[in-house]
């Protein structure tokens, strides 16, 4: 049917011919023909000079559409409860704000950690997991902004902390090369720090552009769980971000 053939275009994630596209959708090339002209003529598809079908102008104004209306707080809100609950542990979901990475939600474990972390605390850019992964895939004039002013906020240091010049155009070699880490990762981790005894583990979820829009972070006490990388913790983590990168438009690698 019609919404097969758009159905296997979607998940093919790039152009197929005649051929590709109608043997994806389970049927013959002469059956799936009449069809992809029908979408063609409405503008749900469009043909490159190679034949090749893809996703027309109407398809597009369709998706941005549906892009502007998410709000990733909102549409993240089920992944944050549904962590918490697979995973038993706290689960904390953070935005740019302006005054820095900002708490917006917290789901508390069955034993709450009595932390102080809350709606609204600001994390450290440099001190804080939350913040490095933030810190890690802003643009560099928007860090060194953020820099700053990192020492107003929860484990916040002094630029010079993080920083090799006053400008905030290069960023201390042991800072640069943990971030590095992070985009290699695509998560950072805290063990007992800035909170002794509570573990971070966080990571970012993108949006349609590519920018960062969200940090998704599991907390738990220090020892009571797998805190490494390749861990169940970090992997559930991992999963759920990158459900939430997917329904916000993201097409980067998994």
């Amino acid at each position: 049917s019609t919404g097969e053939l758009l159905a296997a275009l979607v998940a093919a994630a790039r152009p197929l011919t005649l051929r590709d596209l109608a043997a994806a959708a389970g049927m013959p090339p002469a059956k799936a023909f009449p069809h992809l002209v029908s979408l063609l003529k409405i503008g749900l598809l469009s043909r490159d000079a190679s034949g090749c079908f893809a996703a027309g102008p109407l398809a597009l104004e369709l998706g941005l559409i549906g892009l502007q209306r998410l709000s990733p707080t909102r549409e993240a809100e089920p992944e944050v409860v549904e962590l918490a609950a697979s995973t038993a542990m706290s689960v904390a979901m953070a935005v740019l704000g302006p005054l820095g990475p900002t708490v917006v939600r917290l789901e508390e474990s069955a034993r709450p950690l009595h932390v102080s972390l809350r709606v609204g605390t600001v994390m450290s850019l440099v001190n804080t997991a939350i913040g490095r992964v933030f810190a890690a895939y802003v643009a560099d004039d928007v860090r060194a902004g953020l820099l700053a002013q990192d020492h107003l906020r929860l484990a916040g240091s002094n630029a010079a902390d993080a920083l090799a010049d006053k400008h905030g155009a290069k960023l201390k070699e042991a800072y640069r090369e943990r971030l590095a880490q992070v985009r290699a990762g695509g998560m950072d981790s805290a063990l007992s720090r800035p909170v002794p005894g509570i573990d971070t583990l966080a990571a970012p979820v993108f949006d349609h552009t590519g920018s960062i829009c969200l940090v998704l972070a599991l907390m738990g006490p220090s020892g009571s769980f797998d805190s490494d990388a390749t861990g169940e913790p970090a992997q559930t983590l991992c999963a759920a971000t990158l459900r939430l990168s997917r329904r916000f438009g993201w097409m980067g690698a998994g």
